[in-house]
């Protein structure tokens, strides 16, 4: 049996586990995969998330990749981390930035056990920032320059691919270069606010190919998790990776009300197995969920099964083909033999899935008629100024509702808060 045979079966616990420890975030990045904003007032207590890092310690989870929303904003963020650490269970955390303060780089870059990847969409300020929202540029490079200067190597500069920095591979080279950081490179999903501006923001066809080329030639040192393998289909060259779709095999999320979803990408009910609060905690979830035992079973190829691409690129992505509208045994969306494009053809404007819910800040219609939104700058959160992330905290009149920048200037003890 080889490896990726087994790996399709599922194994006793999941490789990468990814964990989102709240929906608050103090940006709008515009291709959120969460919908993330206003946190959710059920999200776990601090005891119940110390509870589920003990199932994975017995279960010998190796690492957890935290995110949210901006995990760091959590008041316990940063006791959780202590307390996973403490605990065998590594941590690598993606964060824009805006906690990154010089005593706490320095506090990281002492760890041997806590991984930082910092999001940055653009190699500009000008490309980041209309996805990311005014002054996340500069957060991201303050928080690598503090990272730098603490003597912290090898931490991640994370950027997820779109049709407008796709051109600045060799500049997001320089940066990682720069600050001694390591280049990581994510796909554009279609989920949560991603799904409004995916047709804006996805690379051509013909950028599919740059990126595939570029990536042969200089992708040796750069990380790209299973992000691209639909990808292999453009050359004899293989990508790194598993090259298949992992979702409740070796990969699942957990959302911050503790609901666990077979795939980080698929946040909606259709791929949501269970919650930790129930009796047999997240090991229960895993082990026993049919969702899981479905998707561990002999799965077809349905139209792909004649491509002779197949063994290549397995089909792509569940998430892209899930919030697309097209069929989980399609093609994907972004296939680069142009099959995706062709069945995208057959889906009928407004009958794709939504995701299960939404925490942005704005509230209102997510698509205007079209079925797509403009990527432009917009306004920052009421009480967050762009350029220095402080700011009074808005009024509350919902737990929902909380600031998750509240109390950030306050010194730095053992939580942020």
């Amino acid at each position: 049996m080889t490896l990726v045979d087994r790996f399709q079966q599922g194994l006793a616990a999941p490789i990468c586990l990814t964990w989102e420890l709240t929906y608050a975030c103090n940006l709008s990045c515009v291709h959120c995969l969460s919908s993330s904003g206003r946190r959710d007032p059920r999200e776990l207590s601090t005891a119940e998330c110390k509870a589920v890092i003990d199932e994975l310690q017995r279960m010998q989870v190796f690492y957890v990749n935290i995110g949210g929303g901006e995990p760091t904003v959590r008041p316990d963020f940063w006791e959780l981390v202590d307390y996973a650490t403490g605990h065998q269970v590594g941590v690598k955390f993606s964060t824009n930035g805006v906690r990154i303060t010089e005593e706490r780089a320095r506090r990281l870059a002492a760890s041997d056990y806590v991984d930082v990847q910092i999001s940055l969409d653009g190699a500009t300020a000008e490309v980041n920032d209309a996805v990311r929202g005014p002054g996340s540029y500069d957060t991201a490079i303050t928080a690598m320059r503090r990272l730098a200067a603490a003597g912290m190597r090898e931490f991640k500069l994370s950027v997820v691919m779109t049709r407008q920095n796709i051109g600045q591979l060799d500049e997001f080279a320089a940066l990682a270069a720069e600050y001694g950081a390591q280049l990581r490179l994510t796909r554009l999903r279609p989920s949560g606010r991603g799904a409004d501006v995916w047709d804006e923001l996805h690379p051509t066809a013909q950028q599919q190919r740059e990126l595939y080329r570029w990536l042969v030639a200089h992708g040796e040192n750069v990380l790209t998790g299973d992000s691209f393998f639909h990808l292999n289909a453009l050359g004899s060259t293989p990508l790194p990776g598993l090259n298949l779709c992992g979702a409740g095999r070796v990969v699942c999320l957990i959302d911050p009300v503790g609901d666990v979803y077979a795939c980080p990408f698929a946040i909606h009910e259709q791929f949501l197995a269970g919650n930790v609060r129930a009796p047999g905690g997240f090991a229960g979830v895993w082990r026993d969920s049919e969702l899981f035992a479905e998707l561990r079973s002999p799965q077809s190829a349905g139209a792909c099964t004649s491509c002779a691409a197949f063994d290549a690129c397995r089909g792509g992505c569940m998430a892209a083909k899930f919030f697309t509208g097209l069929p989980l045994d399609g093609p994907d969306p972004e296939c680069v033999q142009g099959h995706g494009e062709r069945a995208l053809a057959g889906v009928a404007a407004g009958t794709a899935p939504r995701p299960t819910a939404d925490h942005s800040h704005r509230t209102g219609p997510r698509r205007r008629a079209g079925g797509a939104v403009p990527v432009r700058i917009g306004r920052a959160p009421e009480g967050f100024h762009a350029r220095d992330g402080a700011g009074p905290p808005a009024p509350v009149d919902r737990a929902c509702d909380t600031s998750p920048l509240a109390g950030r200037t306050a010194p730095e003890t053992g939580g942020a808060g």
